[in-house]
């Protein structure tokens, strides 16, 4: 089966081709958090979906260059900086490091840059696109003098959620948000500066501001993916007014199809509601681990389910999760067990050995559902083949490899206690002693010279833990 996925734009599914198959790795961009409060479980479900599709592209034989952008410039960062007392930048930082702790816990893949809104760099580049969309008569500075982008303008406007814009009334210029604008439509590119920003404010043509939270994300992808970029992930609720907005964003600016293709996660419910801070009953992934669960066992509760499918989270399903987890370890432990029997070249077993029915359920729009049928279907099969010693330890070696190459996309195994090189070591204590000084350009260098190595080290609230990277295909 060709890869395939569920475009959100065109609501199909559609087979995977990049836009220039010769321009190198696939250009994947996600949202990435607020950095106001630390990330609930169900952004988390979001950021493992995103995890999943990199994994199977690259065990597909591609290459990613994976684009997650922080915000730490908006409504939000400001009022908690302010109540706190203490500068946005401080204020973010702990929220930032919160974040890459818990992503680490559930063992997501580090993407290769994250942008943050407030770098200067990408300030420029944000002030730079609304100048060309004002030059093109697409956006407009208010008399508040914030500056609007004029969804009138932009036909295509509506198109990713399927909204229809005779929907919204307008009778002239309408107050909204606190913003004067022509339309109600209309979204902010330039916020101008007001008293309760306080000291967080740029200079711009247009005044005294600070960048509106749709621009960050389109001059951030643009700056480091191109024009266009192969894939654009997010939940469910970034569709409208987000995602749409970078569409008008970005090809107003060049006149050029933005993204291929668009992907969309379902909302983690608990007692049938979406998970929510405004709502109050959301979980952190903290708050999980404190009730003895592991990082390992969350990473399963929240990839298990194919991620258009709204996923209810309940305590009997991490503890299902658990008990998943289990099998595999138990499985595990009897293949190798066999393994070391004897003669591993040739296998004189009867039994159907492993098959490519898991990679090809997930090349199905990332049927996680199907794939992990497939892999229980076959623990279950290999169990009673062992039972009846039919399982020789080439047939156990030929089901260890296999194993090894899904997991580059599950990274399930459990984790091992095992003799740490001399070399990883020194690396390891230099990393920690660079992150207690908040050195973090050097604290990523030395994550990838110990990567180089064969080893993955992952931040927990109990300190760094190393383990063996996992094999690649």
């Amino acid at each position: 089966m060709a890869l395939q996925f569920f475009n959100t734009y065109s609501r199909e599914i559609e087979e995977f081709e990049p836009c220039d198959p010769s321009a190198g790795p696939i250009r994947m961009y996600t949202c990435g958090p607020t950095v106001y409060s630390r990330a609930h479980i169900g952004n988390f479900r979001a950021y493992i979906f995103e995890d999943l599709l990199q994994r199977h592209l690259e065990l597909r034989g591609y290459k990613v260059h994976r684009v997650m952008n922080i915000t730490d410039v908006e409504d939000k960062t400001i009022r908690g900086a302010r109540e706190a007392g203490v500068p946005l930048q401080k204020f973010t930082e702990q929220f930032k490091d919160a974040f890459h702790e818990d992503a680490d816990t559930l063992r997501i893949k580090r993407a290769d840059e994250y942008p943050a809104a407030t770098d200067q760099r990408y300030i420029e580049r944000m002030i730079e696109m609304i100048g060309a969309l004002i030059s093109k008569g697409l956006a407009y500075q208010a008399d508040d003098k914030s500056v609007y982008f004029r969804i009138k303008k932009f036909p295509d406007y509506g198109k990713l959620a399927h909204f229809d814009l005779t929907q919204l009334q307008s009778t002239g210029r309408v107050k909204h948000d606190e913003y004067d604008k022509e339309h109600i439509g209309d979204f902010a590119l330039w916020k101008a500066w007001d008293e309760a920003d306080g000291d967080v404010k740029w200079d711009s043509p247009w005044g005294p501001g600070r960048p509106g939270w749709h621009i960050e994300c389109s001059a951030m992808s643009m700056a480091l993916l191109g024009n266009q970029i192969d894939i654009h992930c997010g939940g469910v609720d970034n569709i409208f007014p987000h995602h749409e907005a970078e569409i008008a964003q970005s090809e107003g600016v060049t006149g050029k199809k933005f993204v291929r293709y668009w992907l969309h996660c379902a909302h983690l419910l608990v007692d049938g509601q979406k998970m929510a801070k405004s709502l109050g009953n959301f979980h952190t992934v903290q708050n999980v681990l404190a009730k003895s669960y592991t990082g390992r066992e969350l990473r399963y509760a929240l990839l298990r389910v194919h991620y258009r499918v709204p996923l209810n989270f309940t305590w009997e399903g991490m503890n299902e999760a658990r008990e998943s987890l289990g099998r595999i370890d138990e499985w595990l432990a009897r293949l190798r067990q066999i393994g070391k029997r004897g003669n591993a070249q040739r296998s004189t077993s009867n039994v159907q050995g492993p098959t490519s029915a898991f990679e090809d359920a997930l090349d199905d729009d990332l049927n996680i559902s199907a794939a992990l049928g497939f892999l229980f279907e076959s623990i279950r099969d290999t169990n009673r083949a062992m039972d009846q010693d039919e399982i020789d330890a080439a047939a156990a070696s030929a089901w260890l490899d296999w194993w090894k190459r899904i997991n580059t996309v599950l990274d399930l195994e459990a984790e091992i206690d095992l003799v740490l090189p001399h070399e990883v070591a020194e690396l390891a204590q230099e990393r920690e002693n660079a992150r207690r000084e908040k050195n973090w350009k050097r604290s990523d260098e030395l994550r990838q010279r110990i990567s180089a190595l064969g080893w993955e080290v992952r931040d927990t609230k109990d300190g760094p833990k190393l383990t063996r990277a996992a094999s690649s295909a």
